[in-house]
C-alpha cells in the first residue's frame, strides 16, 4: 500500500514517516534517492506523544502502533517484539492470558508453542476456530526467563488491553490463568474460587479458567477445564 503524505502534516518528518512505515505504509517523498534505515525516534518512544493525532488509520492500527514503540516499562529493552494480539476484530469471545513467552516473543503472536496448540484443540472442541475468536495477553512483552508479571508492568500495560477490550466489545471474555483473571477482576482468589463464578469486566460476563500452560503440567485438571468450555459454548449459544 502506498500513501502520498501531504507536506502539511505538524508532525516532524522523521516521527511521521516511523509511524506510517510501522504501519506497513509506504510513504513517496518529493526528493528522489534512497533514503537511510529508519530507526525509532526518540520522540516515537515518549508517552507524551498522541499517536491518535500521528497516525490517521483505523483505531485497531493506531493502537498497535502505540503499543509497538511502547517504553512505559522495563520489558521493552529485552524483547524482541510486542506480542500485540490477534484473531477476529469482530468476534464474540475474547481470550486474554497472562503474557508473552519466548515463542511469542519471537513470533509476535499470542499463544503458540505447546500452550497453543493446546488452546486450538480446547476450542476446537467446542466447535470454534481460532479465526473465529480473538486472543491478547495482559502483558504486551515477554518478562525475561518467562517470570511472572509484576504489579507494576501490568499497571503500565493495563491500558491496551482495556482499549482492546473497547474495541472488540466481545460477548464473552475468556481469561485462562490466575495472574489473567485476578488483573481483570482485581482480586487475589485462586483460579478454583474464580472459575466456581460468572463474573463481568464492565458490563461484559467473564469466565475464568485454567491457563494451557498449567494444563500441560497437570493434565489431571483437563476435565474442570472441558466444563469451563461447555459454559463458555452454552453462553454464546
Amino acid at each position: 500500500m502506498a500513501l502520498t503524505v501531504s507536506s502539511g502534516c505538524q508532525l516532524p518528518e522523521e516521527l511521521r514517516r516511523y509511524y506510517l512505515e510501522t504501519m506497513g505504509i509506504q510513504v513517496w517523498t518529493e526528493h528522489p534517492g534512497s533514503a537511510a534505515p529508519l530507526q525509532a525516534p526518540a520522540a516515537a518512544l515518549s508517552p507524551a506523544v498522541s499517536v491518535n493525532s500521528a497516525v490517521q488509520g483505523d483505531p485497531w492500527s493506531v493502537l498497535q502502533v502505540e503499543v509497538a514503540a511502547c517504553t512505559r516499562c522495563e520489558l521493552h529493552q529485552s524483547r524482541s517484539q510486542t506480542v500485540f494480539g490477534t484473531g477476529n476484530r469482530q468476534a464474540d469471545v475474547l481470550i486474554i492470558g497472562e503474557a508473552p513467552g519466548q515463542e511469542e516473543d519471537a513470533r509476535g503472536e499470542p499463544f503458540v508453542g505447546r500452550a497453543g496448540q493446546l488452546l486450538d484443540a480446547m476450542l476446537l472442541a467446542i466447535g470454534l476456530q481460532r479465526e473465529q475468536v480473538y486472543i491478547a495477553n495482559i502483558l504486551k512483552c515477554r518478562p525475561p526467563q518467562n517470570r511472572d508479571p509484576r504489579a507494576e508492568e501490568i499497571i503500565h500495560c493495563e491500558g491496551y488491553l482495556h482499549r482492546q477490550i473497547e474495541l472488540l466489545q466481545p460477548k464473552v471474555i475468556f481469561a485462562l490463568g490466575k495472574i489473567a483473571a485476578q488483573s481483570l477482576l482485581a482480586c487475589d482468589s485462586t483460579v478454583s474460587a474464580m472459575r466456581a463464578e460468572q463474573h463481568e469486566y464492565r458490563g461484559i460476563p467473564l469466565l475464568v479458567s485454567y491457563h494451557p500452560a498449567y494444563l500441560l503440567r497437570k493434565p489431571t485438571e483437563k476435565r474442570k477445564s472441558w466444563h469451563d468450555l461447555l459454559r463458555l459454548k452454552a453462553m454464546l449459544n
